[in-house]
């Protein structure tokens, strides 16, 4: 079972021996793919263009389509989605950051952020040596940097923060 929102509208979606159901009741179409992202669908004696415009990878399971020329955002959720958020844990899959500490003793080389800086995960903020080695630390998660904790030539410690978001 699949719940497929709109800014309107809510759907639940059931596959069911082959057959699609919406909202409980049997949705019968003809469906012509047209390329690999468009599709001529006929509804009811209606004519339809669909075209996926966008799979956003920074909002799993959110789509940009458009019909008929007009734009829809659709957000889906599957049995596993709505049981988190039935729990209220609907963002427990979504990595929220805090802060970064130092993973090591060392010495701070570079400070590649700024406060107000947004950051996405994997991007590096700053350059610590430790052991005589540059280790580049990375973002761990998406954020905007609310404070940066230290600076060049600065000393830090084991599970020192460095930055705050």
């Amino acid at each position: 079972m699949l719940q497929v929102k709109s800014a309107t509208q809510t759907w639940q979606v059931e596959m069911e021996k082959n057959q699609i159901l919406l909202n409980g009741t049997p949705f019968t179409w003809d469906l012509l793919p047209l390329n690999a992202t468009s599709f001529h669908i006929l509804k009811d004696g209606k004519s339809y263009t669909a075209e996926l415009l966008e799979q956003d990878p920074a909002a799993p399971k959110t789509l940009r389509i458009k019909i008929n020329g007009n734009v829809h955002t659709l957000q889906v959720q599957d049995r596993m989605d709505l049981l988190l958020e039935s729990l209220g844990m609907g963002e427990a899959l979504v990595q929220k950051i805090n802060d970064i500490k130092a993973p090591m003793p060392g010495l701070i080389l570079d400070i590649k952020v700024q406060p107000g800086q947004e950051v996405k995960k994997g991007d590096p903020v700053l350059i610590l040596e430790a052991m005589k080695m540059e280790n580049i630390i990375k973002s761990p998660g998406d954020g905007v940097v609310s404070a940066v904790k230290v600076n060049v030539k600065q000393n830090v410690e084991k599970n020192q923060v460095l930055i705050v978001f």
